[in-house]
């Protein structure tokens, strides 16, 4: 009873929380099946968390959009009301954001949460999408919740061509943080990766590789942490994966390298007679540095630098499935040590 009173102590859960942010588990997804948003656990007992434990703070039928999870926090965008909600799924604390003057609400928006450096209380929230005074101008604002205001306007140009298509923010791949800056996937008129960096406040345009951008719009391409550190992306054609890694030269001149070739269905023992439908990327986990992959067996974490992997859920369809990676301690009803013990 001592140490269970300890564990279940609101003041340990807090310290314990910010000490293992650093590195938290992946320990589950939120999925969108079209119609509601459900969380599906992935860790094994005892730390698996139950399933109704942390109810989306949308009600079926709304319309919405998940932007992404990090943190401990997911960022959704609320459509009906035009505002973005960031939502603490363990706390359940949620915070409502208006759109900052300056983007264009009639072509797509994409945003990223992060928690404050060194204050893990407050957190910040990047936004990025067209100018309304000019759609071939990519804009970003930064919101601090400890200020409670948005930072100015940065703007970098899009590639304009008499395609009468824009330049936009591809909505199906959540931001993907490397180091100090996010980035995005761009559609439309032109394929690219867009930086935002934290540190220096700048807004920059990445273009990709030619020949593997026709199939971005199918999600066989990926934003993701490098082998080695730094920007790279997975693409994903049939069961094939490349893996590629943004390098620069002495001369600092920035090309694209094709690293490392990975089969799947040898990587994952996968049986090609009866896969009539190819993988197909659903996300990618940070801080675990993991690839969600679908496949006709099951969903995989696949940690590519290792050659890692593990099957975690099984689904015949492959939904929006958001990673969502934290820690979590039970209240005071359910014992709290029996979930901390893997981290000890």
């Amino acid at each position: 009873k001592f140490w269970r009173s300890l564990a279940s102590d609101p003041g340990f859960s807090r310290r314990f929380r910010a000490h293992h942010r650093r590195n938290p588990p992946l320990i589950g997804c939120l999925v969108y099946d079209f119609c509601q948003v459900r969380f599906q656990p992935t860790l094994e007992r005892p730390n698996r968390v139950p399933q109704s434990r942390f109810p989306f703070p949308i009600a079926a039928g709304g319309r919405f959009r998940i932007l992404g999870c990090r943190h401990g926090l997911v960022l959704i965008f609320h459509d009906s009301q035009k505002q973005l909600l960031v939502w603490d799924p363990v706390t359940r604390d949620q915070h409502s954001l208006d759109i900052p003057p300056g983007f264009n609400k009639k072509t797509l928006m994409n945003a990223a949460v992060r928690r404050a450096i060194g204050d893990f209380h407050h957190f910040q929230v990047v936004l990025v999408g067209n100018s309304d005074m000019q759609c071939t101008q990519a804009v970003a604002s930064v919101y601090s919740s400890s200020t409670r205001v948005w930072d100015k306007l940065i703007s970098t140009p899009l590639p304009s061509e008499n395609s009468g298509a824009p330049t936009m923010v591809y909505p199906g791949m959540p931001a993907v943080m490397v180091g100090d800056s996010f980035y995005w996937l761009l559609c439309g008129n032109s394929q690219g990766i867009l930086e935002f960096d934290l540190d220096k406040q700048s807004l920059a345009l990445i273009p990709m590789p030619m020949g593997n951008t026709a199939d971005m719009r199918d999600g066989n391409i990926w934003v993701m942490l490098a082998e080695g550190g730094g920007l790279g992306f997975v693409f994903l054609r049939g069961f094939l994966v490349q893996l590629w890694k943004r390098r620069t030269s002495c001369k600092g001149v920035a090309s694209w390298l094709l690293g490392r070739t990975v089969e799947l269905d040898k990587l994952l023992s996968l049986n090609l007679e009866k896969q009539i439908e190819c993988p197909r990327i659903l996300g990618f986990a940070e801080v675990n540095n993991v690839v969600l992959l679908w496949t006709l067996t099951g969903i995989f974490t696949v940690q590519f630098e290792l050659l890692h992997f593990k099957k975690v859920l099984e689904s015949k369809h492959w939904y929006s499935y958001y990673p969502f990676e934290g820690v979590y301690t039970a209240g005071k009803k359910k014992p709290s040590y029996l979930i901390l013990l893997d981290y000890y």
